[in-house]
Protein backbone atom coordinates (compact mmCIF):
# COMPACT_ATOMS: atom_id res chain seq x y z
CA UNK A 1 0.00 0.00 0.00
CA UNK A 2 1.25 3.25 -1.05
CA UNK A 3 1.45 6.36 0.87
CA UNK A 4 -1.24 8.05 -1.03
CA UNK A 5 -3.51 4.43 -0.41
CA UNK A 6 -2.57 5.30 3.25
CA UNK A 7 -5.89 5.31 5.60
CA UNK A 8 -6.26 8.96 6.95
CA UNK A 9 -5.15 9.12 10.88
CA UNK A 10 -7.75 8.70 13.26
CA UNK A 11 -8.08 12.19 15.15
CA UNK A 12 -8.84 11.11 18.59
CA UNK A 13 -10.37 13.89 20.97
CA UNK A 14 -7.17 15.85 22.97
CA UNK A 15 -7.05 14.97 26.35
CA UNK A 16 -7.95 17.88 29.46
CA UNK A 17 -4.49 18.71 31.11
CA UNK A 18 -3.85 17.78 34.39
CA UNK A 19 -5.25 20.60 37.17
CA UNK A 20 -2.04 22.74 38.22
CA UNK A 21 -3.11 21.60 41.80
CA UNK A 22 -2.16 17.88 41.38
CA UNK A 23 0.98 15.88 42.15
CA UNK A 24 2.67 13.30 40.32
CA UNK A 25 1.64 10.76 42.94
CA UNK A 26 -0.47 8.46 41.82
CA UNK A 27 -3.24 6.50 44.04
CA UNK A 28 -1.85 3.25 42.89
CA UNK A 29 1.14 3.54 43.96
CA UNK A 30 0.16 3.04 47.77
CA UNK A 31 -0.41 -0.50 49.44
CA UNK A 32 -4.49 -0.56 49.42
CA UNK A 33 -6.53 -3.16 48.94
CA UNK A 34 -8.08 -4.21 45.70
CA UNK A 35 -11.42 -3.01 46.69
CA UNK A 36 -9.92 0.53 47.86
CA UNK A 37 -8.44 1.37 44.95
CA UNK A 38 -11.57 0.26 42.84
CA UNK A 39 -13.53 2.35 44.83
CA UNK A 40 -10.61 4.97 44.12
CA UNK A 41 -11.16 4.81 40.33
CA UNK A 42 -14.81 4.62 40.25
CA UNK A 43 -14.50 8.24 41.70
CA UNK A 44 -12.66 9.53 39.13
CA UNK A 45 -8.78 10.34 41.01
CA UNK A 46 -5.83 9.30 39.94
CA UNK A 47 -2.98 12.03 40.65
CA UNK A 48 -3.04 12.95 44.52
CA UNK A 49 -3.81 16.49 45.64
CA UNK A 50 -0.84 17.75 47.88
CA UNK A 51 -2.18 16.97 51.39
CA UNK A 52 -3.09 13.40 50.33
CA UNK A 53 0.27 12.85 48.66
CA UNK A 54 1.78 14.14 52.20
CA UNK A 55 -1.27 11.91 54.41
CA UNK A 56 -1.50 8.90 52.93
CA UNK A 57 2.06 7.60 53.28
CA UNK A 58 1.77 8.09 57.03
CA UNK A 59 -1.58 7.41 58.09
CA UNK A 60 -1.58 3.90 55.71
CA UNK A 61 1.25 2.74 58.11
CA UNK A 62 -0.78 3.47 61.68
CA UNK A 63 0.52 6.90 62.58
CA UNK A 64 -1.44 9.83 63.79
CA UNK A 65 -1.85 12.93 61.56
CA UNK A 66 -2.94 16.43 62.18
CA UNK A 67 -3.60 18.01 58.53
CA UNK A 68 -3.88 21.49 57.60
CA UNK A 69 -5.01 22.23 54.22
CA UNK A 70 -8.01 24.39 52.34
CA UNK A 71 -11.21 23.34 51.84
CA UNK A 72 -11.97 21.63 48.55
CA UNK A 73 -8.03 19.96 48.25
CA UNK A 74 -9.38 16.69 49.00
CA UNK A 75 -8.70 16.16 52.58
CA UNK A 76 -11.76 14.17 52.61
CA UNK A 77 -10.69 11.66 50.35
CA UNK A 78 -7.38 11.18 52.06
CA UNK A 79 -8.94 9.67 55.85
CA UNK A 80 -11.46 7.88 53.83
CA UNK A 81 -9.13 5.74 52.17
CA UNK A 82 -7.13 5.37 55.18
CA UNK A 83 -9.95 4.32 57.33
CA UNK A 84 -10.77 1.99 54.62
CA UNK A 85 -8.02 0.39 54.04
CA UNK A 86 -7.10 0.12 57.59
CA UNK A 87 -10.28 -1.73 58.91
CA UNK A 88 -10.11 -4.18 56.00
CA UNK A 89 -6.04 -5.24 57.45
CA UNK A 90 -7.28 -5.54 60.95
CA UNK A 91 -7.54 -9.15 61.94
CA UNK A 92 -8.84 -8.10 65.69
CA UNK A 93 -12.21 -6.31 65.10
CA UNK A 94 -14.77 -7.11 67.63
CA UNK A 95 -17.90 -8.46 65.52
CA UNK A 96 -20.89 -6.00 65.39
CA UNK A 97 -19.19 -3.01 66.68
CA UNK A 98 -18.25 -0.15 64.50
CA UNK A 99 -13.95 0.26 63.89
CA UNK A 100 -14.08 3.75 62.38
CA UNK A 101 -15.62 7.34 63.78
CA UNK A 102 -16.05 10.42 62.22
CA UNK A 103 -17.14 13.41 63.61
CA UNK A 104 -18.21 16.51 61.27
CA UNK A 105 -19.05 19.91 62.81
CA UNK A 106 -22.65 20.28 60.78
CA UNK A 107 -25.29 17.81 59.27
CA UNK A 108 -24.37 18.98 55.73
CA UNK A 109 -20.92 17.80 56.05
CA UNK A 110 -21.40 14.86 57.70
CA UNK A 111 -24.08 13.97 54.64
CA UNK A 112 -21.24 15.30 52.28
CA UNK A 113 -18.49 12.76 54.18
CA UNK A 114 -21.43 9.65 53.81
CA UNK A 115 -21.58 10.43 49.84
CA UNK A 116 -18.17 10.22 49.46
CA UNK A 117 -17.39 7.07 52.21
CA UNK A 118 -20.18 5.20 49.66
CA UNK A 119 -18.28 5.96 46.83
CA UNK A 120 -15.16 5.03 47.78
CA UNK A 121 -16.31 1.69 49.87
CA UNK A 122 -18.24 0.30 47.32
CA UNK A 123 -16.86 -2.31 46.26
CA UNK A 124 -15.41 -3.14 50.45
CA UNK A 125 -18.73 -4.51 51.95
CA UNK A 126 -18.12 -2.04 54.26
CA UNK A 127 -21.10 -0.87 56.28
CA UNK A 128 -21.33 2.83 56.51
CA UNK A 129 -23.92 4.82 58.63
CA UNK A 130 -24.76 9.05 59.13
CA UNK A 131 -25.71 9.39 62.92
CA UNK A 132 -27.35 13.00 62.95
CA UNK A 133 -30.02 15.32 64.15
CA UNK A 134 -33.44 15.52 62.68
CA UNK A 135 -33.74 12.83 61.13
CA UNK A 136 -35.46 9.53 62.26
CA UNK A 137 -34.38 8.88 66.28
CA UNK A 138 -35.08 5.37 65.88
CA UNK A 139 -34.06 4.43 62.54
CA UNK A 140 -30.56 5.36 63.28
CA UNK A 141 -30.46 3.19 66.48
CA UNK A 142 -31.70 0.19 64.97
CA UNK A 143 -29.25 0.15 62.39
CA UNK A 144 -26.61 0.83 64.96
CA UNK A 145 -27.87 -1.97 67.01
CA UNK A 146 -27.78 -4.53 64.04
CA UNK A 147 -23.91 -3.72 63.54
CA UNK A 148 -22.05 -1.04 61.26
CA UNK A 149 -18.12 -0.82 60.57
CA UNK A 150 -17.77 2.94 59.64
CA UNK A 151 -20.05 6.17 61.96
CA UNK A 152 -20.52 9.39 60.39
CA UNK A 153 -21.90 11.64 62.95
CA UNK A 154 -22.29 15.23 64.64
CA UNK A 155 -21.19 15.70 68.08
CA UNK A 156 -24.74 16.13 69.89
CA UNK A 157 -26.47 13.11 68.69
CA UNK A 158 -23.67 10.45 68.69
CA UNK A 159 -24.00 11.45 72.62
CA UNK A 160 -26.98 11.11 73.07
CA UNK A 161 -26.60 7.21 71.54
CA UNK A 162 -23.47 6.57 73.55
CA UNK A 163 -25.36 7.55 77.08
CA UNK A 164 -28.49 5.12 76.21
CA UNK A 165 -26.00 2.31 75.67
CA UNK A 166 -26.82 2.20 72.11
CA UNK A 167 -23.40 3.26 70.54
CA UNK A 168 -20.37 1.25 71.93
CA UNK A 169 -17.35 2.30 72.08
CA UNK A 170 -15.25 -0.77 72.48
CA UNK A 171 -14.10 -1.68 69.07
CA UNK A 172 -13.35 2.21 68.01
CA UNK A 173 -9.84 1.34 65.99
CA UNK A 174 -9.58 4.59 63.97
CA UNK A 175 -11.08 7.95 65.08
CA UNK A 176 -11.61 11.15 62.20
CA UNK A 177 -12.08 14.69 63.15
CA UNK A 178 -12.83 16.82 60.32
CA UNK A 179 -13.17 20.82 60.37
CA UNK A 180 -11.89 21.05 64.10
CA UNK A 181 -11.20 24.47 64.00
CA UNK A 182 -15.02 24.38 63.27
CA UNK A 183 -16.24 22.46 65.82
CA UNK A 184 -14.80 24.49 68.81
CA UNK A 185 -15.93 27.69 67.05
CA UNK A 186 -19.67 26.38 67.13
CA UNK A 187 -18.89 25.43 71.34
CA UNK A 188 -18.66 21.73 70.69
CA UNK A 189 -15.02 21.96 72.71
CA UNK A 190 -16.82 20.09 75.22
CA UNK A 191 -18.64 17.24 73.60
CA UNK A 192 -15.47 16.49 71.52
CA UNK A 193 -13.52 16.18 75.08
CA UNK A 194 -16.27 13.84 76.05
CA UNK A 195 -16.46 11.69 73.23
CA UNK A 196 -12.81 11.33 72.91
CA UNK A 197 -12.77 10.32 76.44
CA UNK A 198 -14.81 8.00 76.02
CA UNK A 199 -12.65 6.10 73.09
CA UNK A 200 -10.36 3.50 73.65
CA UNK A 201 -6.80 4.87 74.70
CA UNK A 202 -5.15 6.90 72.46
CA UNK A 203 -2.13 4.34 72.05
CA UNK A 204 -4.64 1.66 71.30
CA UNK A 205 -6.05 3.36 68.08
CA UNK A 206 -5.65 5.43 65.61
CA UNK A 207 -6.33 9.53 65.46
CA UNK A 208 -6.25 11.78 62.32
CA UNK A 209 -7.37 15.56 62.42
CA UNK A 210 -8.10 18.09 60.05
CA UNK A 211 -8.82 21.38 59.64
CA UNK A 212 -8.57 24.65 57.49
CA UNK A 213 -6.68 26.35 60.43
CA UNK A 214 -4.63 25.03 63.33
CA UNK A 215 -5.14 27.52 66.04
CA UNK A 216 -3.85 27.26 69.46
CA UNK A 217 -7.03 25.76 70.81
CA UNK A 218 -6.91 22.95 67.88
CA UNK A 219 -3.04 22.47 69.14
CA UNK A 220 -3.89 21.49 72.99
CA UNK A 221 -6.89 19.06 71.31
CA UNK A 222 -4.03 17.28 69.91
CA UNK A 223 -1.64 17.33 72.72
CA UNK A 224 -4.15 16.18 75.14
CA UNK A 225 -5.79 13.18 72.50
CA UNK A 226 -3.66 12.29 69.95
CA UNK A 227 -0.27 9.73 70.05
CA UNK A 228 2.52 11.96 68.89
CA UNK A 229 0.98 13.26 65.86
CA UNK A 230 2.58 14.35 62.31
CA UNK A 231 1.70 17.75 61.44
CA UNK A 232 1.12 18.21 57.79
CA UNK A 233 0.72 22.05 56.29
CA UNK A 234 0.01 22.41 53.02
CA UNK A 235 0.94 26.18 51.88
CA UNK A 236 0.83 27.42 55.47
CA UNK A 237 2.08 31.10 53.66
CA UNK A 238 -0.92 31.52 51.81
CA UNK A 239 -4.35 31.29 53.84
CA UNK A 240 -6.85 32.20 51.36
CA UNK A 241 -6.61 30.26 47.53
CA UNK A 242 -4.57 31.99 44.50
CA UNK A 243 -7.15 31.34 42.37
CA UNK A 244 -9.98 33.62 44.40
CA UNK A 245 -10.02 36.87 43.11
CA UNK A 246 -11.51 38.90 46.01
CA UNK A 247 -13.01 42.38 45.82
CA UNK A 248 -14.23 45.05 48.55
CA UNK A 249 -17.04 47.53 48.12
CA UNK A 250 -17.60 50.52 51.05
CA UNK A 251 -21.79 50.88 50.66
CA UNK A 252 -24.10 52.96 52.65
CA UNK A 253 -26.59 49.97 54.93
CA UNK A 254 -29.41 51.46 53.33
CA UNK A 255 -27.72 51.32 49.83
CA UNK A 256 -26.48 47.15 49.94
CA UNK A 257 -29.34 45.53 48.38
CA UNK A 258 -29.16 48.12 45.20
CA UNK A 259 -25.67 47.19 45.04
CA UNK A 260 -26.18 43.64 45.00
CA UNK A 261 -28.77 43.65 43.17
CA UNK A 262 -26.11 46.03 40.11
CA UNK A 263 -23.20 43.20 40.68
CA UNK A 264 -25.70 40.45 39.89
CA UNK A 265 -26.89 41.68 36.67
CA UNK A 266 -22.92 42.57 36.15
CA UNK A 267 -20.95 39.67 36.67
CA UNK A 268 -20.94 36.60 34.44
CA UNK A 269 -22.32 34.02 37.38
CA UNK A 270 -23.33 30.25 37.09
CA UNK A 271 -23.80 29.45 40.64
CA UNK A 272 -23.59 32.21 43.94
CA UNK A 273 -23.32 31.62 47.28
CA UNK A 274 -24.64 34.91 49.63
CA UNK A 275 -23.11 34.96 53.13
CA UNK A 276 -25.06 36.98 55.85
CA UNK A 277 -24.70 37.22 59.68
CA UNK A 278 -28.31 36.88 61.10
CA UNK A 279 -30.84 34.16 60.09
CA UNK A 280 -33.10 37.28 60.02
CA UNK A 281 -30.84 38.42 57.76
CA UNK A 282 -30.89 35.42 55.30
CA UNK A 283 -34.76 35.89 55.41
CA UNK A 284 -34.96 39.38 54.46
CA UNK A 285 -32.40 38.68 51.33
CA UNK A 286 -34.06 36.01 49.83
CA UNK A 287 -36.98 38.01 49.90
CA UNK A 288 -35.69 40.62 48.13
CA UNK A 289 -34.11 38.68 45.73
CA UNK A 290 -37.43 36.72 44.93
CA UNK A 291 -39.06 40.51 44.89
CA UNK A 292 -36.70 41.09 42.12
CA UNK A 293 -36.79 37.97 40.04
CA UNK A 294 -33.71 36.13 41.10
CA UNK A 295 -33.95 32.38 42.08
CA UNK A 296 -32.69 32.69 45.11
CA UNK A 297 -33.45 30.24 48.82
CA UNK A 298 -32.12 30.94 52.04
CA UNK A 299 -30.63 27.78 54.33
CA UNK A 300 -30.17 28.31 57.94
CA UNK A 301 -29.72 26.12 60.89
CA UNK A 302 -33.29 25.89 62.38
CA UNK A 303 -34.49 24.76 58.94
CA UNK A 304 -35.68 21.20 59.24
CA UNK A 305 -33.47 18.58 58.32
CA UNK A 306 -35.22 16.97 55.52
CA UNK A 307 -35.96 20.61 53.78
CA UNK A 308 -31.97 21.47 54.16
CA UNK A 309 -31.27 17.99 52.34
CA UNK A 310 -33.70 18.55 49.76
CA UNK A 311 -32.17 22.28 48.99
CA UNK A 312 -28.77 21.36 49.20
CA UNK A 313 -29.45 18.38 46.41
CA UNK A 314 -31.60 21.14 44.12
CA UNK A 315 -28.53 23.66 44.63
CA UNK A 316 -26.24 21.12 44.08
CA UNK A 317 -28.19 19.63 40.82
CA UNK A 318 -28.46 23.21 39.53
CA UNK A 319 -32.29 23.82 40.04
CA UNK A 320 -31.49 26.73 42.58
CA UNK A 321 -28.65 29.01 41.27
CA UNK A 322 -28.34 31.37 44.58
CA UNK A 323 -28.18 30.70 48.08
CA UNK A 324 -28.33 32.74 51.04
CA UNK A 325 -26.47 31.19 54.33
CA UNK A 326 -25.23 31.95 57.63
CA UNK A 327 -22.00 30.85 58.92
CA UNK A 328 -23.08 27.59 60.09
CA UNK A 329 -24.33 26.25 56.95
CA UNK A 330 -20.90 27.22 54.82
CA UNK A 331 -18.93 24.28 56.02
CA UNK A 332 -21.78 22.01 54.81
CA UNK A 333 -21.77 23.27 51.60
CA UNK A 334 -19.43 21.15 49.02
CA UNK A 335 -20.40 22.01 45.74
CA UNK A 336 -17.47 22.22 42.94
CA UNK A 337 -19.10 24.93 40.57
CA UNK A 338 -19.44 28.05 42.85
CA UNK A 339 -18.24 30.94 40.56
CA UNK A 340 -19.15 33.71 43.28
CA UNK A 341 -19.25 34.31 46.65
CA UNK A 342 -20.46 37.41 48.14
CA UNK A 343 -20.41 38.40 51.05
CA UNK A 344 -23.63 40.80 52.40
CA UNK A 345 -22.63 41.04 56.07
CA UNK A 346 -18.74 41.49 56.64
CA UNK A 347 -18.03 38.07 59.22
CA UNK A 348 -16.78 38.65 62.78
CA UNK A 349 -13.22 36.92 62.48
CA UNK A 350 -10.64 36.11 59.94
CA UNK A 351 -11.57 32.77 59.89
CA UNK A 352 -15.29 33.06 59.19
CA UNK A 353 -13.71 35.38 56.20
CA UNK A 354 -11.18 32.63 54.87
CA UNK A 355 -14.17 29.09 55.26
CA UNK A 356 -16.56 31.71 53.66
CA UNK A 357 -14.96 32.45 50.16
CA UNK A 358 -13.28 28.86 50.20
CA UNK A 359 -16.44 27.71 49.10
CA UNK A 360 -15.02 28.35 45.42
CA UNK A 361 -12.15 28.33 43.70
CA UNK A 362 -12.39 24.41 44.31
CA UNK A 363 -10.52 21.42 42.76
CA UNK A 364 -8.13 24.37 41.04
CA UNK A 365 -10.77 26.67 39.37
CA UNK A 366 -10.80 30.47 40.00
CA UNK A 367 -13.72 32.26 41.56
CA UNK A 368 -14.49 35.36 42.52
CA UNK A 369 -14.84 36.83 46.59
CA UNK A 370 -16.98 39.75 46.78
CA UNK A 371 -17.56 41.89 50.37
CA UNK A 372 -19.73 44.63 50.79
CA UNK A 373 -18.90 46.79 53.98
CA UNK A 374 -21.30 48.72 55.15
CA UNK A 375 -21.58 50.94 58.67
CA UNK A 376 -22.66 48.52 60.50
CA UNK A 377 -19.37 45.66 59.99
CA UNK A 378 -16.92 47.57 58.88
CA UNK A 379 -14.49 47.51 61.83
CA UNK A 380 -15.09 43.52 61.06
CA UNK A 381 -12.56 44.45 58.48
CA UNK A 382 -9.29 44.69 60.31
CA UNK A 383 -9.61 41.57 61.95
CA UNK A 384 -10.06 40.03 58.43
CA UNK A 385 -7.02 41.95 56.74
CA UNK A 386 -4.69 40.86 59.76
CA UNK A 387 -5.58 37.41 59.40
CA UNK A 388 -4.98 37.36 55.59
CA UNK A 389 -2.13 39.12 55.94
CA UNK A 390 -2.60 41.88 53.15
CA UNK A 391 -5.19 44.40 51.92
CA UNK A 392 -8.31 43.26 50.11
CA UNK A 393 -8.54 45.78 46.75
CA UNK A 394 -10.88 48.24 47.15
CA UNK A 395 -13.37 48.98 44.19
CA UNK A 396 -15.74 51.99 44.50
CA UNK A 397 -19.17 51.74 41.88
CA UNK A 398 -20.06 53.88 40.23
CA UNK A 399 -23.86 55.26 40.19
CA UNK A 400 -25.18 52.97 37.57
CA UNK A 401 -24.26 50.12 39.36
CA UNK A 402 -26.88 50.39 41.63
CA UNK A 403 -30.37 48.76 40.61
CA UNK A 404 -33.23 50.14 41.84
CA UNK A 405 -35.00 47.83 44.00
CA UNK A 406 -38.37 46.99 42.90
CA UNK A 407 -39.49 44.27 45.52
CA UNK A 408 -42.34 45.03 48.30
CA UNK A 409 -41.11 46.21 51.44
CA UNK A 410 -40.07 42.70 53.49
CA UNK A 411 -41.37 42.53 56.87
CA UNK A 412 -39.06 39.34 58.69
CA UNK A 413 -41.32 37.44 61.63
CA UNK A 414 -37.68 37.66 63.20
CA UNK A 415 -38.18 41.33 63.56
CA UNK A 416 -33.97 41.88 62.65
CA UNK A 417 -34.66 44.26 59.30
CA UNK A 418 -36.31 47.23 58.49
CA UNK A 419 -36.78 49.37 55.67
CA UNK A 420 -34.93 52.76 55.46
CA UNK A 421 -37.47 55.05 54.89
CA UNK A 422 -41.08 55.52 55.86
CA UNK A 423 -42.62 56.66 52.96
CA UNK A 424 -41.76 53.86 50.99
CA UNK A 425 -44.01 51.29 52.52
CA UNK A 426 -47.42 50.36 50.11
CA UNK A 427 -50.22 50.29 52.39
CA UNK A 428 -50.44 46.47 52.63
CA UNK A 429 -47.12 46.41 54.44
CA UNK A 430 -47.92 48.98 56.72
CA UNK A 431 -48.53 48.36 59.65
CA UNK A 432 -52.13 48.77 61.11
CA UNK A 433 -52.34 52.18 63.72
CA UNK A 434 -54.49 51.82 66.43
CA UNK A 435 -55.72 54.28 68.36
CA UNK A 436 -53.68 54.75 71.44
CA UNK A 437 -56.07 53.32 74.95
CA UNK A 438 -56.54 56.65 77.60
CA UNK A 439 -54.79 55.49 80.55
CA UNK A 440 -57.20 54.24 83.55
CA UNK A 441 -57.47 56.95 85.86
CA UNK A 442 -56.97 55.48 89.22
CA UNK A 443 -60.24 55.87 91.33
CA UNK A 444 -60.35 59.20 93.41
CA UNK A 445 -59.31 58.79 97.18
CA UNK A 446 -61.01 60.07 100.01
CA UNK A 447 -59.32 62.99 101.90
CA UNK A 448 -57.36 61.07 104.71
CA UNK A 449 -58.97 61.36 107.80
CA UNK A 450 -57.12 62.58 110.92
CA UNK A 451 -57.09 59.95 113.54
CA UNK A 452 -60.04 60.45 116.38
CA UNK A 453 -58.12 61.42 119.33
CA UNK A 454 -59.91 59.77 122.80
CA UNK A 455 -60.28 62.03 126.07
CA UNK A 456 -58.84 61.05 128.95
CA UNK A 457 -60.14 59.58 131.31
CA UNK A 458 -60.66 61.35 134.82
CA UNK A 459 -60.17 59.63 137.44
CA UNK A 460 -63.29 59.11 139.71
CA UNK A 461 -64.01 60.57 143.04
CA UNK A 462 -62.58 58.67 145.99
CA UNK A 463 -60.34 56.41 143.51
CA UNK A 464 -57.01 55.79 144.82
CA UNK A 465 -54.39 53.65 143.11
CA UNK A 466 -53.34 50.44 144.75
CA UNK A 467 -56.62 49.94 146.58
CA UNK A 468 -57.35 46.64 144.64
CA UNK A 469 -54.16 45.45 146.21
CA UNK A 470 -54.70 46.48 149.90
CA UNK A 471 -52.77 49.49 149.86
CA UNK A 472 -55.43 52.53 150.08
CA UNK A 473 -55.42 54.63 153.38
CA UNK A 474 -57.40 54.12 156.33
CA UNK A 475 -60.75 55.72 155.53
CA UNK A 476 -62.38 58.16 157.78
CA UNK A 477 -65.43 57.87 159.03
CA UNK A 478 -68.32 58.50 157.11
CA UNK A 479 -66.06 58.45 153.62
CA UNK A 480 -66.25 55.26 151.02
CA UNK A 481 -63.09 54.41 148.94
CA UNK A 482 -64.13 52.54 146.10
CA UNK A 483 -61.92 49.53 145.17
CA UNK A 484 -59.49 49.50 141.96
CA UNK A 485 -61.24 47.86 139.15
CA UNK A 486 -59.43 44.32 137.85
CA UNK A 487 -58.62 45.20 134.36
CA UNK A 488 -59.77 41.72 132.97
CA UNK A 489 -62.72 42.94 134.58
CA UNK A 490 -62.90 46.11 133.21
CA UNK A 491 -62.95 44.31 130.10
CA UNK A 492 -65.58 42.02 130.71
CA UNK A 493 -67.66 45.17 130.58
CA UNK A 494 -67.35 44.75 127.23
CA UNK A 495 -70.56 43.33 125.07
CA UNK A 496 -70.91 39.92 125.56
CA UNK A 497 -70.89 39.41 121.27
CA UNK A 498 -67.48 41.08 121.08
CA UNK A 499 -66.14 39.24 123.97
CA UNK A 500 -66.99 36.07 122.30
CA UNK A 501 -65.88 37.38 118.56
CA UNK A 502 -62.25 38.21 120.39
CA UNK A 503 -62.00 35.51 122.68
CA UNK A 504 -59.23 32.80 121.45
CA UNK A 505 -60.72 28.99 121.16
CA UNK A 506 -59.03 27.50 125.13
CA UNK A 507 -57.68 24.08 123.63
CA UNK A 508 -59.83 21.67 126.54
CA UNK A 509 -57.83 18.98 128.05
CA UNK A 510 -59.18 15.56 128.28
CA UNK A 511 -58.35 13.76 131.30
CA UNK A 512 -59.61 10.04 132.82
CA UNK A 513 -61.61 10.64 135.67
CA UNK A 514 -60.91 8.85 138.76
CA UNK A 515 -63.77 6.64 140.52
CA UNK A 516 -64.74 6.82 143.57
CA UNK A 517 -66.34 4.98 145.82
CA UNK A 518 -69.25 5.51 146.88
CA UNK A 519 -71.34 5.39 150.51
CA UNK A 520 -73.93 2.28 150.57
CA UNK A 521 -76.71 4.42 152.08
CA UNK A 522 -76.36 6.81 148.92
CA UNK A 523 -76.82 3.75 147.10
CA UNK A 524 -79.75 2.87 148.67
CA UNK A 525 -81.06 6.29 148.72
CA UNK A 526 -80.41 6.49 144.69
CA UNK A 527 -82.44 3.18 144.55
CA UNK A 528 -85.49 4.16 146.47
CA UNK A 529 -85.39 7.59 144.40
CA UNK A 530 -85.60 5.67 141.24
CA UNK A 531 -88.22 3.10 142.55
CA UNK A 532 -90.85 5.11 144.61
CA UNK A 533 -90.16 8.71 142.47
CA UNK A 534 -90.41 10.35 145.62
CA UNK A 535 -86.79 11.51 147.92
CA UNK A 536 -86.41 9.73 150.72
CA UNK A 537 -86.00 11.39 154.37
CA UNK A 538 -82.43 11.48 156.38
CA UNK A 539 -82.48 8.37 159.23
CA UNK A 540 -81.90 10.71 161.88
CA UNK A 541 -83.39 13.54 161.50
CA UNK A 542 -82.28 16.46 163.28
CA UNK A 543 -84.32 17.26 166.37
CA UNK A 544 -87.22 20.22 165.47
CA UNK A 545 -87.30 23.01 167.37
CA UNK A 546 -90.82 23.74 169.57
CA UNK A 547 -92.65 26.81 168.32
Amino acid sequence: MTDEQALPETEYPQRAEKPNFLTNVRFDEFEMPPEVQAGIKDAGFTFCTPIQARVLPLSLKGQDVAGQAQTGTGKTAAFLATVASRILSFNDRIPGLPAALIVAPTRELAQQIHEEAEVLCRHTGLTIVQVVGGVDYQKQADILRGGVDIVVCTPGRIIDYFKQGIFKTAGIKIVVIDEADRLLDLGFSKDMRYILQKLPHYMKRQSMLFSATLSYRVMELTYEYMNLPEFISVTPEEVVVDGIKQTLFHVGKESKISLLLGLLKREEWSRILIFVNTKSGVDWVTAKLKGNGYPAEGITGDLPQRQRFSLMERYKSGSVKILVATDVASRGIHVEDISHVINYDLPQDGENYVHRIGRTARAGKEGIALSLACDEFVLNLESIEEKLGHKIPVVWPEDDWYVEDKSRPVFSERGRRKEPKERFKSGRDKQKSFPARAPARPPAREPAKPPAIEPEEKPKKGHFPGSFFGFAPESKPGEKIEPEENPEQKESTEPAAEQKQNARPKKRRRYRKKSRPKAPGAVNGAAGTAETGQTPEPSNPEPRSPN
